[in-house]
This record gives C-alpha cells, sequence and structure tokens, in this order.
C-alpha cells in the first residue's frame, strides 16, 4: 500500500516537471512550450507577490498609523472616574468587551463635567478610566494604536498575496482554454490522418 502511494506520488511530480518544460521530449508540441512558459511566469510573479505583499502590508501600516496620528494630536488624554458601574451588564454583541458608563472628568479648561464614556465590561463604580477629549471638551472615540494600524497593516499584506495568486491562477487558467482548444483540432487532424491507416491495417 505504501509503495503504491509512493509511486503515485512520484508520478505526480514527474508529471509536474514535465508541465513545466523540464527535459526533452520529442512530442512536446508548441502549445505546450507556451503553456509552460505562461507557467514559469505564473510561478514567478506568485513569488514576487510575497515581498510585494509585505511592501503593501507595511504602507497601509504606515499610512493609518500616520492618520491616527494626526488624530492624536488634536486630541486630548486624561483621566475620568466611573460614576456607574458595568459590572452586571453582558456584552451587546458576541466579541464585544465594553459598555456604556457615566464618568465624571475635567476638561482642558479645568471645567469638570460628566458625561457617557465606553468602558470595560466589569468596570465597577468609582474606577479610574483613560477617555479621549477634542478641543471643545467633548469625549471622543480613542484614536487608534500604534499596534493596531500595525495589525491592520500586517491583515492587508497578508490577504493580499493569495488574493494575488488566485488572480494570477485565474488568468493561467483562461489562458490555457485556446491552447487546449488548439490541442483538440490538431489531435482531430492528426486522427483523421493516422486514423484511417489504423483502420485499414486491422482489416
Amino acid at each position: 500500500m505504501n509503495t503504491g502511494r509512493q509511486r503515485s506520488g512520484e508520478l505526480w511530480v514527474v508529471m509536474q516537471i514535465r508541465r513545466l518544460g523540464v527535459g526533452r521530449n520529442p512530442l512536446r508540441r508548441p502549445s505546450d512550450r507556451l503553456e509552460a512558459a505562461l507557467l514559469w511566469c505564473a510561478l514567478v510573479a506568485g513569488l514576487l507577490m510575497i515581498p510585494v505583499g509585505a511592501a503593501i502590508g507595511t504602507g497601509v501600516g504606515n499610512s493609518l498609523e500616520a492618520s491616527a496620528a494626526e488624530h492624536r494630536a488634536v486630541l486630548h488624554e486624561v483621566r475620568a472616574r466611573t460614576t456607574t458601574s458595568t459590572e452586571r451588564r453582558y456584552p451587546s454583541a458576541p466579541g464585544d468587551v465594553v459598555s456604556q458608563a457615566r464618568v465624571s472628568y475635567v476638561d482642558p479648561q479645568g471645567v469638570e463635567r460628566e458625561a457617557i464614556a465606553s468602558v470595560p465590561l466589569g468596570t465597577p463604580a468609582d474606577a479610574e478610566v483613560t477617555i479621549w477629549l477634542d478641543r471643545s471638551g467633548d469625549i471622543v472615540t480613542a484614536p487608534r494604536t500604534r499596534s493596531a494600524s500595525a495589525a491592520i497593516g500586517a491583515l492587508a499584506g497578508f490577504l493580499a498575496v493569495p488574493g494575488a495568486w488566485l488572480l494570477l491562477w485565474g488568468a493561467f487558467r483562461l489562458a490555457r482554454l485556446p491552447l487546449d482548444r488548439r490541442r483538440a483540432r490538431d489531435w482531430d487532424t492528426q486522427w483523421h490522418t493516422v486514423g484511417p491507416r489504423w483502420l485499414h491495417g486491422q482489416k
């Protein structure tokens, strides 16, 4: 059983090598050589997409971080104290880890204020939390962190590579269609030439 699987694996490897046009084969047609060249181009392009994907991820991460830095530059990070608790609350959606609570804080003008802010679930009353304020002293959504920007960039770069591979595979399959039709016509022509001889010989 293992010997049969090993031979099947070796045969598959040999077939793939022959598809790449490696080795001499007098039966290889021009369409086969063109298909092998297209396959080589697709493989090389696929390998080049790895560093391209890394560059895309780095560019996206840097762009997001630059935007977040500009956002942070016009906001104020202050400490606030909760006046209500979120200890007995449940997530409003699966995976949600924050809830709304009333907090007390002092704005950049020194005025003590109260408002609703997003705090982690399970935060007790009279706990110290971090909030972000705009120029008017109102609570706003916290700007994106550096780690979040880097994570989004890494995800974008990671998804770009298999996405490009799928496009290359689809383009290669489309390019094979006219070659397959050409080979079918060649086989049909050759059969009309050789078939009658074989049939005549069998008679």
